[in-house]
């Protein structure tokens, strides 16, 4: 191997990449998950190229940067999990239930949830962190106008998603059962 930080890099790679996919997919709770893990397991390995130890103890070291990769994997979820918990609180404050409508809140966060992950995301940047377009656009990298638009789509769906659900709302934004009229 010599000196050459490519090649070095290429032979760990070979003689340790399925123990440690092994590792990973035994860890995670999908394949995706686990797939994501490897690769950024083996992204810190090549930056960090210069670090690896020799024979084994690569591996070993390779471990423990997987170990702590998953470990910043799953505390992620559990803070996107609290998020959507406080998320749903929150709608339940800006939508609570009238007690002559009938409809309970819970419809409104199920359904939140069936929306895909960027329309949530895009939904909760302006209704929960109050986030204007122009900031939105810097945040994600896009021009104001692709937020506008996608900002239009993901409300769209979500209005639709709704009504599909029978959740209908007075234009004071009081839920009102389904079958009621407005």
């Amino acid at each position: 191997m010599g000196d050459d930080p490519v090649a070095r890099f290429e032979a760990v790679y070979r003689e340790t990449y399925d123990q440690i996919t092994a590792y990973a997919v035994r860890r995670c709770d999908s394949p995706q998950d686990a797939a994501d893990a490897v690769a950024e397991t083996f992204a810190i390995a090549w930056r960090r190229v210069n670090d690896l130890p020799p024979g084994q103890e690569a591996r070993l070291w390779l471990y423990g940067v997987a170990r702590r990769v998953l470990a910043d994997h799953r505390r992620s979820a559990v803070r996107h999990r609290v998020r959507d918990v406080e998320l749903d609180t929150e709608m339940a404050d800006l939508y609570a239930d009238a007690p002559d409508s009938g409809v309970g809140l819970s419809a409104v966060a199920a359904v939140f949830r069936t929306l895909t992950d960027d329309d949530r995301e895009l939904l909760s940047l302006v209704a929960w962190e109050g986030l204007e377009r122009d900031e939105i656009a810097t945040m994600l990298g896009v021009s104001r106008n692709a937020v506008r638009i996608r900002l239009y789509r993901a409300r769209r769906r979500f209005s639709r998603a709704l009504d599909e659900a029978g959740v209908r709302f007075e234009a004071k934004g009081r839920m009102i059962p389904a079958g009621r009229s407005l």
